[in-house]
């Protein structure tokens, strides 16, 4: 399958989606349903979690200041670029100081509120918003900076066929435990054998993964992406 055309055309990409549909028969039918899952499980999740959203945005008020959200450009399911939120939790112009775009364990950016939402990957949640909007689902490979693309082989572009997920199967998987490459390889799995009982499965594995904070960090106590080896 060749992913190599550029710049990305919708109907260059729409011919990938058909062939990928094509080589399982029930493919259709899981990325349906899993769209109506998203639809659900995001919009019932919000609602429920509404009041804890109210007093995480209070707090990151009160305890440092500068914007409340951290928006940033991400490109999605077929290479479509996309804005993502997440709560902020790191000092205001953050990326503009110190590490830049990396971060690592005990990185003094971060704020002493934005410390336990990373730990709990509570900043995460208002990726739901991004959920409801189409542009992320619950599961699926990590949402990828524009940066990186770059330096993608074209097996491992295989994993913007799926639209990115606020979890994901490497991320069960050990996380930033595993290099980059591993994390890719392990997107690209994801994105081959993709079923709704695996999203099922990976759904309820971030729960004690997120609970036992596997993950956050890698072996070094670092957050690193291949962009940043890029630079190196």
């Amino acid at each position: 399958m060749n992913l190599t055309a550029s710049p990305w055309s919708r109907a260059h990409w729409q011919q990938v989606q058909q062939k990928y549909c094509s080589e399982r028969p029930q493919r259709r039918w899981h990325l349906w349903g899993k769209r109506w899952a998203d639809l659900l499980l995001a919009g019932l999740g919000l609602v429920l979690i509404a009041p804890l959203l109210g007093v995480i945005a209070i707090a990151i008020r009160l305890s440092s200041p500068g914007p409340i959200f951290f928006v940033q450009e991400r490109l999605g399911q077929y290479g479509q670029s996309f804005q993502i939120y997440k709560f902020r939790t790191m000092v205001d112009g953050a990326v503009r100081l110190g590490a830049g775009l990396d971060t690592f364990e005990g990185d003094p950016r971060v704020t002493a509120v934005g410390k336990v939402l990373r730990e709990y990957h509570l900043d995460e949640l208002p990726q739901l918003f991004n959920v409801l909007r189409g542009e992320m689902s619950l599961v699926g490979p990590r949402p990828l900076l524009p940066s990186s693309l770059a330096t993608y082989q074209d097996w491992e572009k295989r994993r913007l066929l799926l639209p990115p997920g606020m979890t994901a199967w490497e991320a069960v998987q050990g996380g930033l435990l595993n290099t980059i490459d591993e994390r890719i390889a392990l997107d690209v799995w994801y994105v081959d054998h993709f079923t709704l009982w695996l999203d099922g499965w990976i759904l309820l594995k971030t729960i004690p993964v997120v609970l036992a904070k596997e993950g956050v960090y890698g072996e070094n106590g670092s957050e690193k992406g291949r962009e940043s080896q890029s630079r190196a």
